[in-house]
């Protein structure tokens, strides 16, 4: 039986593995700290909350001696990192939370999980694992050999940066005090609870509400895209075989310029509107329901400052080592994504006023 403290388990990638393990492992311990940030949700844990399936806890991971008491109290064995300020174009405008919460925050993780499983415990059995991105490896040209985790740390944007840092402070607390760490990078996420500043939901949710998708620059920009549940999937792969010391690159093998990757959303919201006749009525400002195709809602925007042209990942090592594949197509992804957006109106609408 593993006790887990999930850090940032009410934001995207955090929800859909706090579902994930809880399915897959009942009979674990899981507890979950999150600040409840703008992009933290806590009704998306509710049904596991009242079912008793996980112990949530308000706070924050900068809180170095809230995280202690609960790494004493509950036994914990495993750490899981996921918290962390996320959107690039938040960090151009406010970099600050990004300093502090992807920099200060994890390094007071890793000083709770030091001083209780290093110095007052003195545990074998521990892990702190740490999500990062395929950010941290800077901009790839379009005939560039996708990243390996060898590849050399060149961030471009505030949030890359602090992202960077991070992911050195992990390292070097597995190099100097002999804490058991392992690092994730993986590459851009999407699929359920996806808060709808990000490019996927924003586009689906726009589309709904008859608003234009602003798509930035030229729209080439390339993106490799992972369903979440693949990373989680690689995730729990990592946990259970992961090499001490090591990073791990969890990628979908889907890249996607960002142009054509709108696009295909928009032939399938309208294969979605001709198929199911009540989605007019249901969102009767969206383009489907005023006769229009919802690819003429697309509108070219000014590009983001220091906008990264392309990222890849090279997944070998994960695929090799510990057997991961991912298993969800961008088509397959895209349709259950859109579909639990249509499903689940009450969970998003409350975030377009945080958006």
């Amino acid at each position: 039986m593993a006790r887990l403290l999930i850090t940032g388990g009410a934001g995207f990638i955090g929800v859909n593995f706090v579902y994930y393990w809880a399915e897959k492992y009942p009979e674990d311990l899981i507890v979950v700290l999150d600040a409840l940030t703008y992009a933290g949700n806590l009704p998306s844990l509710e049904p596991l909350i009242s079912k008793g399936k996980i112990e949530f806890i308000k706070g924050d991971i900068g809180d170095q001696n809230v995280v202690e008491t609960l790494l004493r109290d509950h036994q914990i064995d495993t750490l899981v990192n996921f918290a962390a300020e996320s959107h690039v174009d938040r960090s151009i405008t406010g970099p600050d939370a990004f300093i502090e919460t992807n920099i200060m925050g994890t390094h007071s993780l890793l000083k709770a999980a030091r001083q209780v499983w290093l110095v007052e415990q003195k545990r074998e059995d521990h892990r702190f694992h740490h999500i990062s991105t395929d950010e941290v490896f800077g901009s790839l040209e379009s005939d560039d050999p996708a990243f390996s985790e060898s590849h050399q740390y060149q961030p471009n944007s505030p949030y890359s940066a602090s992202k960077a840092a991070s992911d050195h402070l992990v390292r070097a607390y597995h190099h100097t005090f002999g804490l058991k760490v392992t690092t994730s990078n993986c590459s851009n996420n999407y699929g359920p609870y996806h808060f709808p500043e990000k490019l996927i939901p924003l586009c689906i949710t726009n589309l709904l509400h008859g608003k234009k998708l602003p798509i930035y620059g030229d729209g080439q920009n390339i993106r490799d895209w992972l369903y979440v549940e693949d990373h989680c999937i690689g995730i729990d792969l990592i946990l259970q075989n992961g090499k001490i010391g090591e990073t791990y690159n969890i990628g979908g093998v889907n890249e996607w310029d960002n142009l054509s990757l709108v696009k295909l959303l928009c032939k399938k919201m309208d294969e979605f509107f001709a198929n199911d006749a009540s989605l007019k009525a249901q969102y009767p400002d969206s383009f489907p329901a005023l006769g229009q195709s919802c690819e003429s809602a697309l509108e070219f925007v000014t590009d983001r400052a220091g906008h990264d042209r392309r990222y890849a990942i090279d997944a070998d090592k994960i695929v090799d080592e510990l057997g991961y594949s991912p298993s969800v197509t961008f088509d397959e992804g895209l349709v259950k994504t859109i579909d639990w957006f249509l499903n689940n109106e009450e969970w998003w609408t409350p975030l377009l006023i945080k958006r």
